[in-house]
């Protein structure tokens, strides 16, 4: 999945949940953003953070939602799973 397959064409604002996952330490990612493109890019950069030893980080799977209070309470619940398995049958669902 590309970055660019993920952009809204009509400039109109919409939050993403977003699962990225880096072959490197074998783990995934979760968070929600309403600039995916800009999110990917700050996670595949050296910056001193928690993702720096996993890049380069790919894009595995997305959810929209129209308001951004919806985007965090999902972000919310997939963590709370602490399951790895909860989250590749997420990524096995969306296939």
């Amino acid at each position: 999945m590309s970055v660019t397959e993920l952009m809204e064409p009509d400039g109109t604002k919409e939050y993403k949940v977003y699962i990225l996952y880096s072959q490197k330490l074998d783990r995934y990612y979760v968070g929600y953003t309403n600039d995916l493109g800009r999110r990917i890019s700050e996670h595949n950069r050296k910056k001193g953070k928690y993702t720096d030893n996993g890049i380069p980080w790919e894009i595995k799977y997305v959810e929209r939602y129209p308001e951004k209070k919806k985007a965090e309470d999902r972000e919310h619940f997939i963590k709370s799973r602490k399951s790895k398995s909860f989250i590749e049958d997420l990524i096995k669902g969306a296939s």
